[in-house]
């Protein structure tokens, strides 16, 4: 058993866990709130689907409402630092 064990594949195994943990939390996201995934036989019965609503609620969670007030910088401070000609002295 000791050849077998390697340890420079540890963070390669240690990478793989969070990208499949990452796949499998997407997965399981987009089946359980997406609006135009039927699970249920009732809900693969409907032709057309009348869920504006539920679809607007998918769309529109907290991190993007969240994100919508922010400024698109990735170091604020750093830009404000080097943008205003008063603190370049």
């Amino acid at each position: 058993m000791g050849r077998w064990v390697i340890p420079e594949v540890y963070p390669l195994l240690g990478a793989m866990a969070i990208v499949g943990g990452m796949v499998v939390f997407s997965l399981g996201r987009h089946v359980t709130m997406n609006p135009d995934v039927r699970i249920s036989k009732e809900g693969r019965k409907q032709a057309v689907l009348d869920n504006a609503d539920e679809g607007e609620r998918y769309a529109e969670h907290g991190l993007r409402k969240f994100l919508r007030t922010r400024t698109p910088e990735i170091f604020p401070k750093l830009n404000r630092f080097f943008s205003d000609p008063e603190k370049s002295t």
